[in-house]
């Protein structure tokens, strides 16, 4: 005889089923489990009680002996990755510089990609910072070290953005970083901003033809080229600091420009 219970069910008697919820023992012809009031018959149905401490208990030690081999496969693919200095991929783990890859002093930050220890990055004022990266990645450019260029692009792209009144030099970096990192809408938007303040920037009007051959405008970048030579001496004649830091590229460019097509 079964003894009637507040809910309305019967007393659960042993071996007559398990909720699906909670696996409490629930009696035959009960609606609701009387634990956790979930209706009887909905979800999978359990005919035996779970054994969860004691699957848990046999998976364990596989689990973690599963885990340990994956952590050493990782460690020692990560160590044979970064150790490949000669193969032709410049990988994440060479992206940041390093004195065995740069040579001595090779920081982010330092000053044109030379030697020295790397300053403070919370003391450099925003174009120091701006500028010690477009030193960086263009070092990183002239060797060829892709991956390098694409980690510090978006820190030097953004500390550009920041800066307030970039002055012409400022924009042209911008544009260069944007020329190695193939975003030619930036390259173009700084040189048309450089023009607009002054026409016959050199700097201005190379960048301006570097950004018209990314996009395959050959017309354009030839009139730019057109320019830059017909206004060459005059303007190397101001001395402009911009254009004697910058005198090699100006030189590249005009040399570039004479170049039969």
């Amino acid at each position: 005889m079964t003894s009637s219970n507040p809910s309305g069910g019967s007393a659960p008697s042993a071996g007559a089923g398990f909720c699906a919820a909670c696996g409490t023992a629930v009696s035959v012809g009960a609606r609701f489990c009387h634990r956790c009031g979930t209706p009887v018959g909905q979800g999978l149905p359990i005919t035996r009680a779970p054994a969860v401490a004691g699957g848990a208990a046999s998976v364990l030690p596989w689990g973690i002996a599963f885990v340990a081999l994956l952590a050493l496969v990782a460690m020692v693919a990560g160590k044979n990755f970064g150790a490949a200095k000669g193969s032709g991929i410049d990988g994440s783990s060479n992206s940041l510089p390093t004195q065995a890859v740069d040579g001595a002093g090779a920081a982010p930050f330092a000053q044109g990609g030379g030697g020295g220890a790397a300053p403070d990055i919370a003391n450099l004022s925003p174009s120091e910072r701006a500028n010690r990266l477009y030193s960086r990645i263009m070092v990183y450019a002239e060797a060829g070290k892709a991956d390098s260029v694409a980690f510090f692009a978006p820190m030097a792209m953004a500390s550009h953005e920041m800066l307030d009144g970039p002055t012409a030099d400022e924009r042209y970096h911008f544009g260069r970083i944007a020329e190695v990192t193939d975003v030619p809408a930036v390259a173009k938007a700084q040189a048309d901003t450089i023009l607009q303040a002054t026409p016959n920037n050199l700097l201005g009007l190379l960048l301006a033809a570097r950004a018209a051959r990314m996009t395959g405008d050959n017309a354009a970048a030839k009139g730019f080229d057109q320019r830059l030579l017909k206004t060459l001496e005059p303007e190397l004649a101001t001395r402009l600091p911009d254009y004697d830091m910058h005198r090699a590229e100006i030189d590249r460019a005009a040399a570039d420009a004479r170049r039969p097509i």
